[in-house]
């Protein structure tokens, strides 16, 4: 059949279009891509370091003396050797998490929540540390000076702080990766630093109780010890400790560990059995081609235990514990995809990993979102459609039931209930305020979906370059769109 040379011409003039529409389109996706942030799925493979799957990354831990020990890890290369560098960070950094996270740093509920971090021992470089970090990704200031950063004794008090840690237990790089962590999850929160006098005794303990006298939004714990094993002569052991963290409106979140299920054999991890607190996992975060430009499974490190005394919540029906099970949320922790931190005395950038890396990440997406008085796994059993749910990856073997072991839909013991997005977390269900208008992914520089529900569909956000990175074309496919159709109508007039 013969085609009318006015439709043929207007068809000619349409596929132009879609051509260049086409060839647009795909000359801005690499540039949004390299927006999101500096990183390849392997954070550090610059430095011969590349991880396959399932395997595990070499790493140095921080903590090794003690009862109580911190649960970071720095990433070593193939050699052995701390990855570290004076001159650029090579591990995951804020425009990644925020993005990975859907975390918009510009809002907050309330205006400025304050992020209260919990260690052992002084850290004399720590405004200057934290300087670099903030300074390297155009985070605001945070200093004593302006108010941002306020560092403690476990009393409460200013002075006198607590000595530098020893060598072999070098608690400052453990403080540095907290306060990044809070920098890059909230750039606009305060941050508290309360400093025990040592990881032995009740230190550790009695600085909670600094940390919620002096306003704590949140409290954040990155260590642990084995829980105490009950007795016949005494069924509640863990009753003079558990007073330290039952802070009514102050949500405490507690590093859930790192050497796999039940610890490797030593037992679950106290505090993050606590009936208190809410215990915090650890995954593996990869970037990938998905709607959300990111996925996670389960580190196979990542704690997760029964408790040996702490009641069973109400909110744990999926748990096969007959006591308290842990984690009950999680984010990112191998330390194969790990976080760019920055301590001067340990060589500079290092790259760290470890659920002492997403405790403090979690705590303060709660406290920018409004949710820091949320002091149990109950609120995040209820609001589990706000998460991302964790299907794949496992911590080990267990003989209690495999889902202490693997990753699940719903609840599972390495990763709780899921990962945290921010924009569906935000109080009141904006859906992302200040993230563009629209029911789709944006309009040129907008992130969309302010209108959906809860914010449980709200479109992925690039938090550098302000592109979505999402699927679905915007408004600017269907402005181009519509241009072709009317010219086509003019053609055939």
């Amino acid at each position: 059949m013969r085609t009318p040379n006015g439709f043929s011409s207007g068809f000619t003039m349409l596929a132009g279009i879609f051509r260049l529409t086409l060839g647009v389109s795909l000359g801005v996706i690499p540039s949004c891509a390299v927006d999101e942030g500096t990183m390849s799925d392997d954070p550090v493979a610059s430095d011969d370091t590349t991880v396959a799957d399932g395997d595990e990354a070499p790493t140095d831990s921080v903590c090794t003396q003690g009862k109580y020990r911190c649960h970071a890890h720095v990433r070593k290369n193939k050699a052995g050797l701390r990855i570290t560098s004076h001159a650029a960070p090579a591990g995951f950094g804020p425009p990644d998490l925020q993005a990975a996270y859907k975390i918009d740093p510009t809002v907050t509920v309330p205006a400025k929540p304050t992020v209260a971090i919990v260690d052992a021992y002084g850290y004399a470089a720590l405004e200057s540390d934290l300087a670099t970090y903030r300074t390297q990704y155009n985070l605001p200031p945070c200093t004593k000076a302006n108010g941002c950063l306020k560092v403690v004794n476990q009393q409460g008090q200013a002075t006198p702080l607590p000595p530098n840690p020893p060598a072999n237990d070098d608690w400052t790089v453990e403080t540095a990766l907290d306060v990044d962590m809070v920098s890059a999850a909230c750039p606009k929160c305060n941050i508290l630093v309360v400093q025990a006098n040592s990881n032995a005794g009740d230190g550790l303990f009695v600085a909670q109780n600094a940390a919620a006298t002096l306003g704590a939004t949140v409290i954040s714990d990155s260590w642990g010890g084995p829980e105490t094993v009950p007795t016949a002569a005494n069924l509640t052991p863990l009753s003079a400790e558990e007073v330290y963290f039952d802070h009514p409106n102050i949500a405490i979140f507690v590093s859930a560990g790192d050497d796999g299920y039940n610890d490797a054999g030593a037992g679950p991890d106290y505090p993050a059995t606590s009936a208190h607190v809410i215990s915090v996992g650890g995954t593996k975060l990869v970037r990938d081609a998905s709607a959300r430009g990111w996925t996670e499974t389960a580190w196979t490190k990542g704690g997760s235990a029964c408790s040996l005394s702490v009641a069973k919540p109400t909110y744990q029906t999926l748990s096969p514990c007959t006591k308290k099970a842990t984690a009950d949320i999680a984010a990112v922790g191998d330390p194969a995809t790990g976080l760019a931190v920055y301590n001067a005395a340990n060589g500079g950038w290092l790259v760290i990993g470890g659920t002492s890396a997403s405790a403090p990440f979690v705590a303060s997406i709660f406290a920018a979102t409004g949710n820091g008085a949320q002091t149990s796994g109950a609120f995040i059993s209820s609001k589990a459609n706000k998460l991302y749910d964790v299907l794949s990856g496992n911590n080990g073997t267990c003989p209690q039931g495999a889902l202490l072991c693997n990753a699940a839909a719903g609840w599972d013991g390495p990763t709780g209930y899921g990962t945290p997005n921010a924009t569906a977390l935000m109080a009141g269900g904006t859906g992302g305020t200040g993230n563009g208008t629209g029911a789709g992914n944006g309009t040129g520089g907008g992130n969309g979906a302010a209108g959906a529900a809860d914010g449980a569909n709200a479109g992925p956000q690039d938090v550098v370059g302000g592109c979505s990175t999402g699927s679905g074309g915007g408004a600017g496919a269907g402005v181009m769109l519509g241009l072709a159709m009317l010219g086509l109508r003019r053609r055939r007039r």
